[in-house]
């Protein structure tokens, strides 16, 4: 079994973050603390490095870019697969949730025959992938043909969290009406009678929502798969997806909202890129305010997985909180809330999911990263 000791490291522990420690490291398992011996070990000298979990990223949809970076340009499955998987190790990610729309009235890979596709296709590359790639389903509650789709992937393996959204306008993200029509003409190109039409949709799919809702909670919860609501806005909508079993509410619009949901239990997830830009793309709370306020659990890539590093290393100065505080955002936490209870954490027995990361010109970048004591990126800012 190979074993691999990582010496001299600064290293971010649950609760505090210690200098000059050594991590041995045991086939795909975290064994030992500063070890008394080592021998036979490799040894990795990260001196000048902080040391931290691999990043557990609960919902990122960047693969749907990597599918079709303009509209109706589709690359090969598995090339987009490949390029997500490398961008995110590179990234610091060693598990990902590519977040996958299921939105048959929207276009291009929101489609659900397509979705599910590229579901599967991300399935099919694990074995060759360089971190763990896994599967977020989002459900648009007011398409009527999503519902067996999604229970197949269910079934099959292919999804590994569930989230229910509603992207109606006049409530949650597109409170304004113009403000989704906007999105939908930029986003596909859609003209002013297939948006009319879309309107038309949703609005009488949406009295028979719930009982859809009701069935796919039931069979994720059967498969042991962590579901969430995304964009809620006010606490009563935070009621209604706690009675659903709902763990995660994504994206909460305001702080009210965002102190709803904790109440009742559920993790807060928020956008890092909101924390790098300084604002939400939607208008809604900023995540670093929900930081400041104390009612965000998990920072995600959302959009931009390359966001989640340079964002938490932000945090403390930013925020006024430690950086083992801040860390928890993106490893322990994400990972409680998804009931992955084998990493997310540096510590004797977890999973050896593990991130050097270097600053260079103020940015800091992952150098070298472990997923499952495997390296799945090597160091390259050795000559700086």
């Amino acid at each position: 079994m190979k074993r691999t000791l990582l010496a001299h490291a600064r290293v971010v522990f649950p609760t505090e973050v210690r200098d000059n420690v050594a991590v041995l490291i045991e086939g795909d398992t975290i064994t030992a603390i500063d070890p008394s011996s080592a021998a036979g070990a490799t040894e990795i000298n990260l001196s000048g490095r902080t040391l931290m979990p691999g990043m557990i990223d609960l919902h990122c949809d960047a693969m749907e870019k990597e599918v079709e970076p303009r509209p109706g340009v589709h690359f090969p499955l598995e090339f987009a697969c490949a390029q997500a998987d490398k961008r995110n190790a590179a990234a610091g990610i060693t598990t990902v949730f590519h977040a996958l729309s299921f939105a048959n009235h929207e276009l291009g890979v929101r489609n659900n025959a397509f979705a599910a596709e590229i579901a599967r296709a991300i399935g099919d590359w694990q074995a060759h992938a360089l971190i763990d790639n896994r599967v977020h389903v989002r459900y648009e509650v007011t398409d009527e043909t999503a519902p067996p789709v999604l229970s197949a992937l269910l079934k099959d393996g292919h999804a590994h969290l569930m989230s229910f959204m509603d992207h109606s306008p006049g409530q949650g993200q597109f409170r304004d009406v113009e403000a989704y029509r906007a999105y939908l003409a930029k986003t596909y190109k859609t003209d002013v009678a297939q948006i009319d039409e879309i309107l038309a949709r949703k609005a009488e799919a949406a009295q028979s929502a719930m009982q859809r809702m009701q069935q796919l909670a039931a069979q994720a919860h059967a498969c042991g798969i962590a579901i969430a609501s995304h964009d809620d806005d006010s606490p009563q909508k935070v009621a209604t997806v706690k009675a659903l079993g709902a763990v995660v509410s994504e994206f909460p619009v305001n702080l009210e909202t965002a102190q709803a949901a904790r109440a009742q239990g559920l993790a807060t997830l928020f956008g890092a890129p909101n924390i790098l830009r300084g604002k939400s793309q939607s208008g809604n709370m900023r995540a670093l305010d929900a930081v400041l306020a104390g009612v965000a659990d998990c920072l995600c890539g959302d959009y931009s997985p390359a966001a989640l590093l340079p964002s938490v290393m932000k945090l403390p100065d930013l925020a006024g909180i430690a950086l083992h505080e801040a860390i928890a955002l993106v490893t322990c936490n994400p990972a409680r809330a998804a009931g992955l209870h084998d990493r997310g954490e540096i510590a004797v027995g977890k999973r050896a999911d593990l991130v050097a990361v270097k600053t260079l010109g103020g940015l800091p970048q992952a150098e070298r990263v472990w997923s499952g004591g495997v390296p799945s990126l090597a160091a390259h800012f050795d000559h700086v």
